[in-house]
């Protein structure tokens, strides 16, 4: 299908009829945007948000209609557990940008990346900055949260030629070229799955999404100034993206 940006209305049955994997980015779409942070010393804490009422009642109707749901994002695997701890009996869970998925209580690991990050970490937790609030505990990436841009962690990672360092307007993610993406990790588990690029409609709404939804069958966006898709859904913290999407889905 070609990308048109074309408003969620005219999605129909026609358009999912091969449809059997819905992938789902978290932070925009299935919760509200933002993670507050604060580091002091060596003493980490972390808020971030949960899946709402509606959406777990939402999610268990698709399955119950056949559908298999992903949730795929550049967060951690404990954290995601934390944060969707109602559906985990009906979800898989790709983590920290497609380096492994959890499903069914066994974790497939798509990429080993300790060796490769292991210098470059040491290098980072040495940097000072009063706009670094922190460090976000992952196994297989670097995320860093920020207030702004930092340009000595942007210096560091450049000089890195494997590393990408991908910035969300919240914290930088950091990690290993063309292989710790989120567009990687659906590969991996579809491969698990046994489902082809047909089966699969993705949907994201930021800059590291872009491979993502190009990897599925059927690309939703929620945000057309950051990522393109063959359809759009307005970016609402009240009314998320998630939810319009599954209430549409279900709908039909």
């Amino acid at each position: 299908m070609v990308q048109k940006n074309l408003p969620l209305s005219f999605m129909d049955k026609k358009v999912l009829k091969k449809i059997k994997l819905i992938v789902f980015d978290v932070d925009g779409i299935l919760v509200p945007r933002g993670t507050k942070i604060k580091q002091k010393g060596d003493i980490l804490t972390l808020q971030t948000k949960v899946i709402q009422k509606e959406e777990i009642n939402q999610i268990k109707k698709l399955q119950k209609l056949g559908f298999q749901i992903n949730i795929n994002s550049g967060r951690g695997l404990y954290m995601l557990q934390k944060m969707f701890s109602d559906v985990l009996s009906h979800v898989s869970l790709t983590y920290e940008n497609g380096s492994a998925t959890w499903f069914n209580g066994k974790i497939y690991q798509h990429i080993n990346s300790f060796e490769a990050l292991k210098n470059v970490f040491l290098k980072l937790k040495k940097v000072k900055s009063k706009d670094i609030k922190g460090f976000e505990p992952k196994e297989f990436i670097i995320t860093i949260h920020c207030k702004k841009r930092v340009k000595k962690i942007e210096s560091i990672i450049t000089r890195q030629k494997n590393l990408y360092a991908l910035w969300n307007d919240e914290a930088y993610d950091i990690g290993i070229k063309q292989l710790q993406t989120k567009a990687k990790g659906l590969k991996a588990f579809m491969n698990v799955k046994k489902l082809k690029k047909e089966n699969v409609l993705a949907i994201g709404d930021n800059y590291n999404d872009r491979e993502l939804l190009d990897a599925a069958g059927i690309a939703v966006t929620a945000d057309k100034s950051r990522v393109s898709g063959d359809f759009y859904i307005h970016l609402s913290n009240k009314n998320l993206p998630a939810k319009q999407l599954m209430e549409h889905i279900i709908k039909y």
